[in-house]
């Protein structure tokens, strides 16, 4: 491996470890959740707006592809609604466990799609995660909303990225993601009157306060353009398989910042943990045994040539 390839996986690693410290800035930010993600996915897409025109990226598409990225865009809103929530009646911690389900559900929902069939080892790794869930709930049952509001919100983000997938085929990936914040935020928007209404507020709690700003900046500008922007560029230059990998260690880098920065507050029982490992052992497990499968049907493809 030569020092490029070194220095990208560096990067690779720190882009997920910004990923990480979402559910940080979501309890260190005052706002309710419905709020964080109506600021959150308006100054990104103000900033991606920014970067689409510095870099001279048509900004306008079609009519008939609007709709599809608006809509794309509210699913991703309230995936982000159901992980700040998570956070904020539980822990960041506890958020990202259930958020480790993500790529498992991703693995689930995608051969469905693409009508494909479901592999064997695809159930079992399933299995092992609803066993990694049980063994939490079972001893850390005061959190059993915040788990379950995680795992929901991992479970409409696998969705978002098997038909994210799909359209990025079509646009330019930063035109998508522009469109995409702005249906976050009309989603967001949307959804205010009944979160209102469900739990009263007083009108002041929209509008952020002190550091709330400067955090919003960062988890909108840092966590959102720069860490999409740094991940696209990635993408071109380390294989699917290294990112992949990599991305199942936001859960670990998340649950870490999180002990970092507000330390008691963070630390769970010796269950959590065991439950945690089992959830993240299996989401590991999955990149290496397609890889394995890969290998072999390119060894199989190789003897009959």
């Amino acid at each position: 491996m030569d020092l490029a390839n070194i220095k990208d996986y560096l990067w690779l690693h720190f882009v997920v470890l910004i990923w990480g410290f979402t559910a940080v800035l979501g309890l260190l930010i005052t706002l309710p959740p419905v709020e964080i993600v109506i600021y959150r996915t308006l100054m990104a897409a103000a900033g991606l707006f920014v970067l689409l025109r510095f870099k001279k990226i048509p900004v306008k598409v079609s009519w008939s592809k609007l709709p599809k990225f608006l809509f794309t865009g509210g699913l991703i809103g309230v995936h982000w609604i159901l992980f700040f929530w998570a956070a904020q009646v539980s822990t960041a911690s506890v958020c990202l466990a259930g958020m480790a389900t993500c790529s498992l559900w991703t693995a689930i929902i995608e051969p469905l799609v693409n009508r494909e069939r479901i592999k064997w080892f695809e159930i079992f790794l399933g299995l092992l995660v609803i066993l990694g869930l049980v063994v939490i709930f079972k001893f850390e049952t005061g959190y059993w909303l915040g788990l379950s509001m995680a795992v929901f919100s991992a479970l409409i983000g696998a969705i978002f990225t098997v038909v994210n997938g799909r359209l990025i085929k079509s646009s330019s990936p930063f035109t998508i993601t522009f469109y995409e914040m702005l249906g976050a935020c009309l989603a967001g928007l949307a959804f205010l009157p009944i979160y209102f209404s469900l739990f009263a507020r007083e009108s002041s709690a929209f509008l952020p306060q002190g550091w709330d700003w400067f955090w919003l900046l960062i988890l909108s500008q840092v966590c959102t353009v720069f860490a999409f922007t740094a991940s696209v560029h990635l993408m071109k230059r380390v294989t699917a398989f290294a990112i992949n990998l990599t991305i199942n260690m936001e859960p670990v880098y998340g649950i870490l910042l999180a002990f970092m920065v507000f330390g008691e507050k963070e630390k769970m029982t010796p269950g959590f943990y065991l439950g945690t490992l089992i959830i993240l052992s299996s989401v590991c497990i999955y990149p290496l045994i397609q890889y394995a499968l890969r290998k072999k049907m390119t060894r199989q493809l190789r003897r009959l040539q």
